[in-house]
């Protein structure tokens, strides 16, 4: 009988310290998942995601010789506003062409854990074709990524915002 309690609280600790456990992190920055060239059209096709790149991000202050640069039609990246979400920071660029978005990256998005990078592996570029295609921010939420849309939306539409002004 005593054994039997032994054991039975043993097991019961086992359990515990396994059901304790984290799975593995990803280590390093989240890839920018974009739209633009050298990307695939949908997900799952194992090249929707890109590397980041290296060139500088234009700031708020640097949006102000856009409206020119917008005259000519000349291509630019406008970065959009960092937005908050539940399950971490979203924040997208956009490269324009004269007034068209030709392109959108998503350069911070929620990774923490493994099933954000699953719901933002598929969301994004969905979420990416929709801004192209509506050619502005009003685009329908992706259904089971809603905090990650919202915050796309938001910050899309700070980048267009400050591409106007």
């Amino acid at each position: 009988m005593r054994r039997a309690v032994v054991t039975s609280a043993a097991t019961a600790a086992g359990v515990v310290l396994l059901l304790s456990l984290k799975p593995h992190e990803a280590s390093g920055p989240a890839p920018v998942i974009g739209s633009g060239p050298g990307t695939a059209a949908g997900p799952g096709t194992g090249s929707d995601v890109s590397e980041p790149s290296s060139a500088p991000v234009p700031s708020a202050s640097s949006s102000s010789s856009s409206a020119s640069a917008s005259a000519s039609g000349a291509v630019r990246k406008v970065s959009g506003d960092t937005v908050d979400t539940r399950y971490g920071p979203v924040q997208v660029q956009v490269t324009l062409a004269g007034s068209r978005i030709t392109a959108v990256d998503v350069v911070r998005y929620p990774t923490a854990e493994r099933r954000d990078r699953e719901i933002n592996g598929s969301a994004l570029p969905i979420l990416n074709r929709e801004a192209i295609a509506a050619q502005s921010a009003r685009i329908d939420v992706v259904s089971g990524a809603t905090y990650t849309s919202d915050g796309y939306v938001r910050s899309l539409q700070s980048a267009l915002d400050r591409a106007k002004g």
